[in-house]
């Protein structure tokens, strides 16, 4: 089997179709639909199928597409051993976080690099299941997920714990529980809430919330930019659930963080990677980075 093919087939698991995998590789959708034919002719079982005007993988074909990774990460660090691939400093490295982590990282990661390697920064929130999607064009993709969420796929990529925050709960300073160091989750029925939108991994936080006291919470907004989220909490319109550690910068102007004192919130916040990207010095010197302005940012939060 071809390895050019076998990329093209995990660019097919990653992208979602013919098209996109043809667009972001700059070749014709006959050219990929080719090769994926000579992968096929070559194999025993079916590797695609195709659903109303969509071809995605059959469960042999992202079986073959994790293979297809491993082969790739070889081929890289093959390369990279003899010298096709030298430890260059000056490599740009791609990197991509949703909204809260690159305010929070990106800033301390570019003065910790200090230029090498050059970064090409990037932001994409998500819903959960799609961050692995995106190391397809980052070779380095700050995602987060909550405790329940499902594990990050092994046979993809690798994930590189960055922080375990709390969750707090955002009010105006001038709101009347803001005057406790802890809040209880029956403080908060009565409340007007801001939350994210369904998919996304905060959503299931209010949900959490609201199963452990026992009734719905009022949500009347959906916005997803913490940065949007904190201005609507400054006006006394409603209060919502941050992270402590990437949303501590917005805990200014008329905005507090309160912990919740019978209830453990926690979101979780990786570092995703294909296999072969990590094969590049560059991308491991920024990993390493990224890792300490973490652990930093983890001790500001107290």
């Amino acid at each position: 089997m071809d390895a050019a093919h076998l990329r093209l087939l995990r660019e097919l698991g990653d992208r979602g179709s013919v098209a996109a995998v043809a667009a972001a590789l700059h070749i014709s959708a006959s050219a990929v639909s080719q090769q994926l034919a000579t992968l096929q002719a070559h194999a025993p079982v079916p590797l695609t199928v195709r659903r109303g005007r969509v071809l995605t993988l059959t469960p042999a074909g992202e079986a073959l597409a994790a293979a297809g990774t491993r082969v790739d990460e070889a081929l890289t660090a093959a390369r990279e051993a003899v010298g096709a691939f030298l430890d260059a400093a000056d490599r740009p490295v791609r990197v991509s976080a949703f909204h809260s982590a690159g305010l929070a990282l990106f800033g301390p990661l570019l003065r910790e690099l200090d230029g090498t390697p050059p970064l090409q920064l990037a932001d994409a929130d998500v819903a959960h299941r799609d961050f692995p999607g995106l190391t397809a064009d980052h070779d380095l993709v700050i995602a987060h997920r909550l405790a329940h969420d499902a594990p990050w796929p092994r046979d993809r990529v690798i994930a590189t714990a960055l922080l375990a925050e709390p969750l707090d709960i955002a009010l105006p300073e001038a709101h009347p529980l803001a005057a406790r160091d802890r809040l209880r989750a029956v403080d908060l029925v009565e409340e007007t809430w801001v939350s994210v939108h369904p998919g996304f991994p905060l959503a299931g936080v209010l949900d959490h919330l609201a199963a452990h006291v026992g009734r719905p919470l009022r949500i009347a907004h959906r916005i997803n930019e913490f940065s949007v989220t904190a201005e609507v909490v400054r006006t006394g319109a409603a209060i919502a659930v941050l992270p402590r550690t990437t949303a501590l910068p917005l805990a200014v102007d008329g905005l507090v963080l309160r912990p919740l004192a019978d209830l453990e919130l926690v979101r979780h916040v990786d570092a995703l990677a294909r296999p072969d990207a990590l094969a590049y010095a560059a991308v491991r010197h920024v990993l390493r980075a990224l890792r300490t302005v973490a652990e930093r940012a983890t001790a500001a939060a107290g």
